[in-house]
């Protein structure tokens, strides 16, 4: 059920339940649980009780998690397209992941916008060039949220990049054109979008 919110989406019990597999007297009882643990907020509308993860950080674990159950075995790889739209690129609560997330991360190590201070850090050329972009860095420096913050791709077993940066910078994908949310977790870069986010972190010859 955790993983079905980590698109961001607030989803019903009834939802939750039928993305589990189990009844819904089952899911609520779990959902009682994670929401006592803090790791879900539930709101209510109108009749129905809508659950979504609590923050960032419990997205950051979970894809953590699925890192490790994919790394000792525990998860079944299933082959197919479905499972290949993820694995390229998909969201990741608020931000990108797959292999364009982690292409992303490591040309903005390349080109010197970010640099590895333990965790990641925005240098000056990186405020300048994101601005560029498109992308107010005055307002994500003014957030409580980490402007650039280390999540672990399960599937690339690497970082991407999260934080207010990395929804920045999908939200800008998706505005843009260049990407549209697909079912469930994918993003679906367009030809033009592959071509653009390929010019703007100079990964010509790298993209397919």
């Amino acid at each position: 059920m955790l993983t079905a919110l980590m698109d961001g989406r607030a989803l019903t019990v009834s939802e939750l339940a039928s993305a589990a597999g189990v009844t819904l007297q089952t899911a609520s009882g779990h959902l009682a649980k994670l929401d006592a643990a803090n790791l879900l907020v539930a709101e209510k509308q109108g009749r129905h009780r809508y659950f979504r993860l609590s923050g960032t950080d419990v997205a950051q674990v979970l894809e953590g998690l699925m890192g490790l159950a994919q790394r000792t075995g525990a998860v079944r790889v299933r082959t197919g397209p479905k499972d290949q739209a993820l694995r390229k690129a998909r969201i990741c609560y608020d931000h990108l992941a797959g292999e364009r997330g982690v292409e992303m991360l490591d040309a903005s190590h390349r080109l010197g916008l970010i640099v590895d201070d333990g965790e990641p850090v925005l240098t000056e050329k990186g405020k300048s060039f994101f601005s560029c972009l498109g992308v107010d860095v005055t307002i994500l420096e003014q957030g409580k949220r980490p402007v650039c913050r280390h999540c672990l791709d399960w599937s690339e077993r690497r970082n991407h990049l999260g934080g207010a940066l990395g929804a920045a910078l999908l939200n800008h994908f998706i505005s843009k054109g260049w990407a549209r949310r697909d079912e469930g977790r994918v993003i679906a870069f367009s030809p033009k979008g592959v071509q653009a986010f390929s010019r703007t972190f100079e990964l010509a010859g790298q993209i397919v």
